[in-house]
């Protein structure tokens, strides 16, 4: 169980390349006092390799993790009731003390600012936190505040970045090790690294990746960061290079299938988790009944080879194990795991099977039969 101003051990990092540290300047840090913010699931394997550090036998330098900053308890599931975020509820099961854990609404209260001040941390480490950092807060820290952002900055600034480079169809994209300054994501860069993106990965898979690599960048970094070497070699952003990458609203969720499948697909892993993405269908039953149907498509892909089946546009094929859906440009969409309202995710297959031969056709998101 941790004590209250629990100790973690970083492991021993060679000098290799940029931003390690030496071992003689590793060695003259001893007990900096931090300072961990974050809030989802992926934020929490953050928090977990640090105090997975602090087990490694070879640590040459050590940091005190005096406390932990996560956004405020939330209504979760079907109960609703008020659940502790995924940091809050890591940091409690290793024994961290409740009283050490900070929830406040908005990162600018004068109570929250005046409790971190009196804690006197070196540094603050950011990790998919969730609230806007004031000036107040970065002055607080006198090795800064660091943050683990998930793309290449200056790339995709802002609250989904992994979302929307899915969204645009990326290839390769990557983690970046930066301070944080006032201006949303544009402090210096202290390090990054580059991840290839599979075709078929979901947002919910590559965050995972991304902050698992971030976390090791991190360790990596960590004794340039606290003996100060880190804010001589960061590198300021071009600014001009720069693009966004603007929180999902669940308004953005429905599909057209006036597009083309390669940008449907695109959408669906890029809005896997929240909000998904949903579409309407329309069932035609023997004798000519039409029932409007919602669907929330789980599992894509686009269709490889030539659609050797008869279609005039508007009907969707079974194939395989997907549903076919003719898109825009002679391409069809692949659909191999769907939901329905209230009901658990089911295989194409099922749910073709459940239609009892059925016809099923497309319908646009303004729910106009195409």
């Amino acid at each position: 169980m941790m004590a209250p101003h629990s100790t973690l051990a970083l492991r021993r990092f060679l000098c290799s390349g940029n931003g390690a540290a030496s071992a003689l300047d590793a060695a003259a840090v001893r007990k900096k006092n931090l300072v961990f913010l974050g809030s989802p699931q992926v934020s929490a394997s953050v928090l977990h390799k640090l105090l997975a550090a602090s087990e490694d036998p070879d640590s040459i330098f050590q940091v005190m993790l005096q406390a932990i900053v996560t956004q405020p308890p939330a209504a979760r599931d079907r109960g609703r009731k008020l659940m502790p975020s995924a940091v809050a509820q890591l940091a409690l099961e290793r024994g961290f003390p409740r009283e050490l854990i900070f929830t406040p609404e908005r990162a600018a209260e004068v109570a929250f600012l005046s409790n971190l001040s009196a804690l006197n941390p070196e540094l603050c480490i950011t990790a998919a936190y969730g609230n806007i950092l004031p000036q107040k807060f970065l002055d607080i820290p006198s090795c800064g505040t660091v943050n683990i952002h998930p793309s290449l900055l200056p790339q995709y600034r802002g609250a989904a970045p992994v979302q929307r480079a899915l969204q645009d169809g990326v290839t390769e994209t990557g983690v970046s090790l930066a301070y944080t300054v006032r201006a949303l994501d544009a402090g210096p860069v202290i390090a990054y690294e580059k991840v290839k993106v599979d075709e078929c990965i979901k947002a919910t898979e590559l965050l995972a990746i991304l902050f698992n690599s971030g976390a090791e960048l991190l360790l990596h970094e960590l004794p340039s960061i606290l003996n100060g070497s880190a804010k001589l070699k960061a590198r300021p952003q071009d600014d001009s290079k720069a693009t966004f990458a603007p929180k999902l609203t669940s308004e953005e969720s429905w599909l057209s299938f006036d597009e083309e499948a390669k940008r449907i697909h695109n959408k669906v892993r890029a809005f896997a988790g929240w909000p998904g993405t949903r579409a309407r269908v329309e069932v035609v039953n023997n004798v000519g009944y039409h029932n409007e149907l919602e669907i929330k498509i789980i599992t894509s892909g686009v269709c490889s080879n030539a659609c050797n089946k008869a279609s005039d546009g508007n009907e969707i094929l079974f194939s395989g194990s997907a549903l076919l859906i003719p898109c825009a440009g002679e391409s069809w969409l692949e659909v191999l795991e769907l939901q329905l309202p209230g009901k658990k995710v089911m295989t194409a297959r099922d749910f073709w099977n459940g239609l009892r031969g059925q016809k099923l056709r497309k319908i646009n998101w303004k729910g106009v039969t195409q």
